[in-house]
């Protein structure tokens, strides 16, 4: 071409969670059961959506106004819905105009990162949702920015790592937080939190807070939302109801802007996102008309409480299968429905083998496993060559932890000791092999 066509932040942008999908596609072409642990789909994973939301979303879709345009922002009456959901936390007070809808909380990343000034950071944690780390670094053309999570520490942030990143690079606008956290099913402790907002409030940065899976906690945990811990300091929550009701496929997130006329700087970035989702009309109808409906019926609240238990019962089942494990570091979750199981020190090396019967896999595996291929992308490969358990390694989660991430969203409880199991035995059969 006679100029460059793609910009230089392209190669940023990577997703594992995905990419895996394509070598265990292979191995299902040539008859090799899959077991889907890559992906936070509740779906796919059989959950099954109760007969009244069903009939919910019918009435809606009966409506001939479900098929028109909605309001730039989005539909106006769950707009105020979901202020006055969040005014009645007692915290940061916001109307419907705070609120600002997307066509599912990727998209509403994507424009986030997109609309900060070039040489402006956010910092998330690390392990990192690739989603959140790879637009950031996308829009930087870096690395991204990262502040440690602690695996020997319930994975609770390192505040003191945190500060200094942020003492230390003035580039830095903003701090990230995922809670409860994808990939590691923490839940920010209320102290956490507020130390995090104070050190917002003394380096004037904004603060982030993706909460799409703040309504999932179990075990007598509770998440905060940041609407609740941020006082005067500038911030933007990100929600949807992808894993809350959960219906992924409706690609239905939004905003929430708080203390937006504290910052001139930051008033002018919500009103740049607001003027990009108006040149593109608007976020889709059906789900926005859902919310209110479902969310405000009585059986709702039930519901959610009664799938957050089952969650719960599933991270125990995992836990009494691999927490005794000597090569591994286990920690229990208490929100989202992900755990991430990381390998202790020089455990891992790049002679250590898993059994192949069929030859046509072990092929496709010698295509996989390259010298310079992770050490536990290597375990991963062979795991899914191995039993066929497609799980995501966690340095694809820009870590320096070897590991690997697992859902708890399987609801056959047999197939769930099945799937965990073929993941202890081989573990065994790895790490003892070399």
């Amino acid at each position: 071409m006679r100029q460059k066509i793609l910009f230089e932040g392209a190669g940023q942008l990577e997703y594992e969670i995905r990419n895996i999908v394509k070598k265990a596609e292979k191995l299902q072409d040539i008859g090799q059961p899959i077991y889907w642990e890559n992906i936070g789909d509740p779906i796919q994973k059989h959950a099954r959506i109760p007969s009244w939301i069903k009939e919910i979303i019918t009435g809606l879709v009966n409506d001939d106004a479900t098929y028109g345009y909605c309001h730039s922002k989005g539909v106006l009456e769950t707009r105020k819905f979901l202020a006055e959901r969040t005014n009645k936390k007692g915290g940061a007070q916001i109307t419907e105009n705070d609120i600002l809808f997307f066509n599912g909380l990727g998209d509403a990343i994507s424009k986030l990162y997109q609309f900060l000034h070039s040489s402006s950071r956010i910092i998330g944690p690390s392990p990192a949702y690739a989603t959140h780390s790879s637009a950031e670094a996308a829009h930087a053309n870096a690395a991204p920015l990262t502040y440690r999570l602690n695996p020997e520490n319930k994975w609770y942030p390192d505040l003191e790592h945190l500060h200094n990143q942020i003492k230390y690079n003035p580039n830095i606008i903003g701090i990230l937080v995922i809670n409860p956290d994808n990939p590691t099913g923490m839940v920010y402790p209320l102290e956490t939190l507020q130390k995090m907002v104070r050190m917002a409030r003394d380096y004037q940065l904004i603060m982030v807070s993706d909460e799409i899976y703040n309504n999932i906690t179990y075990h007598q945990t509770r998440s905060y939302a940041l609407a609740e811990v941020i006082e005067d300091v500038p911030g933007i929550a990100l929600s949807g109801i992808s894993k809350e009701l959960p219906w992924p496929g409706a690609r239905c997130g939004w905003m929430e802007f708080y203390n937006r006329q504290a910052d001139k700087d930051f008033s002018d970035l919500c009103t740049a996102l607001e003027d990009v989702k108006m040149t593109e009309v608007c976020a889709t109808t059906l789900p926005q008309k859902s919310i209110p409906l479902i969310m405000s019926d009585s059986r709702y609240n039930d519901y959610r409480k009664r799938l957050n238990r089952e969650i719960g019962i599933r991270g125990k089942r995992i836990a009494n299968i691999l927490a005794k494990l000597p090569y591994i570091h286990f920690n229990e979750t208490y929100g989202a429905f992900f755990n991430t199981i990381v390998f202790k020190s020089g455990v891992l090396n790049s002679k250590q083998t898993l059994a192949i019967g069929n030859p046509a896999v072990d092929q496709l595996l010698s295509e996989w496993i390259q010298p310079e291929i992770a050490l536990d992308k290597r375990f991963a490969y062979y795991l899914l060559a191995a039993t066929g358990v497609c799980v995501v390694p966690l340095s694809s989660f820009h870590s320096d932890l070897l590991g690997f991430r697992v859902t708890l969203l399987e609801e056959d409880p047999e197939l769930l000791v099945c799937i965990f199991e073929k993941i202890r035995d081989s573990i065994e059969e790895y790490c003892g092999s070399a």
